[in-house]
């Protein structure tokens, strides 16, 4: 039976939960035991009516997972969620989704498949939850790990909303996602030169833009037009206390090579009150 569409639709405080096929039976085995059948149950939890989340899958401890077969059938399952996350962060859902497709193999990958970690997050300082090792960059890296999906993708939205260094992505319009590919690969999601490009053609090919139209309504398309009339003209910043060129290349969206090059500079350092030259015509096409 193919792992379409089983969506359980609850009410709680007036926001409704469409998700990620929640009530439904999915097969699941744990280390060398037999498979069974595991009923995800959904917490009424208590939230403001306004906050834009919605209940998580209750954490039974057992390790949950999704038996997908195609990049399709992987988008019908998590579009939803990556909706939801959209409205509760801000986070563009073509993004999200693209991301998870990359980085899990559309669910299929040695990390998403025995770790439920559908956007390759490491542990890094401070994590207290469960993980598992995956060779990666370096051979027997630390990776986050989930008894269910969904809380990849809440931990995905956590990652970049909570770290200072993907700040800067919450100033783009959430209907640019070539922006947001683009400060994702700047911010160091990512060590692939080719990143920012393999998440464009996934969104395009199978117009994951689509999600964020749905969300937005009738302001999709607006913020992103509003934000180009605002980028074609030459732009400025006077130099304060503090600023270098790495803090203006995140603060602007720009590499501090683009900034040497606009401003014939030959060298990094900078004076309070000098003006730079920061943005020019088209510069972020």
């Amino acid at each position: 039976m193919r792992v379409i569409r089983k969506l359980l639709l609850l009410s709680v405080l007036g926001v409704f939960f469409i998700g990620c096929k929640a009530k439904r039976t999915v097969s699941q085995t744990r280390h060398h035991e037999r498979a069974k059948t595991e009923t995800v149950r959904v917490v009424k939890e208590k939230r403001k009516a306004d906050d834009g989340l919605y209940p998580m899958p209750e954490d039974t401890g057992k390790f949950v997972r999704f038996n997908i077969d195609s990049p399709e059938e992987y988008i019908e399952t998590f579009s939803e969620i990556a909706q939801m996350e959209m409205k509760a962060f801000g986070i563009p859902a073509s993004i999200t989704l693209a991301q998870g497709l990359l980085e899990s193999g559309f669910g299929k990958g040695a990390l998403a498949l025995k770790t439920n970690n559908h956007f390759g997050i490491k542990c890094h300082t401070g994590w207290d939850g469960d993980y598992d090792f995956h060779d990666d960059d370096e051979k027997g890296e630390c990776f986050r790990k989930y008894n269910h999906p969904m809380y990849s993708y809440r931990d995905h939205s956590l990652f970049l909303k909570n770290r200072s260094r993907y700040a800067f992505l919450f100033d783009y319009p959430s209907d640019d996602y070539k922006r947001w590919a683009k400060g994702l690969r700047q911010a160091g999601y990512a060590t692939d030169k080719r990143y920012p490009q393999k998440l464009i053609s996934l969104i395009e090919r199978h117009q994951l833009y689509r999600y964020d139209k749905a969300v937005l309504g009738d302001a999709y398309g607006r913020r992103s037009q509003q934000a180009v009339a605002v980028n074609t003209a030459p732009s400025f910043h006077v130099v304060q206390p503090g600023d270098t060129l790495y803090s203006l290349s995140k603060r602007y969206s720009v590499s501090v090579d683009e900034l040497m090059r606009w401003n014939y500079m030959y060298d990094t350092n900078l004076s309070v009150g000098q003006k730079l030259t920061v943005k020019t015509e088209n510069y972020n096409k």
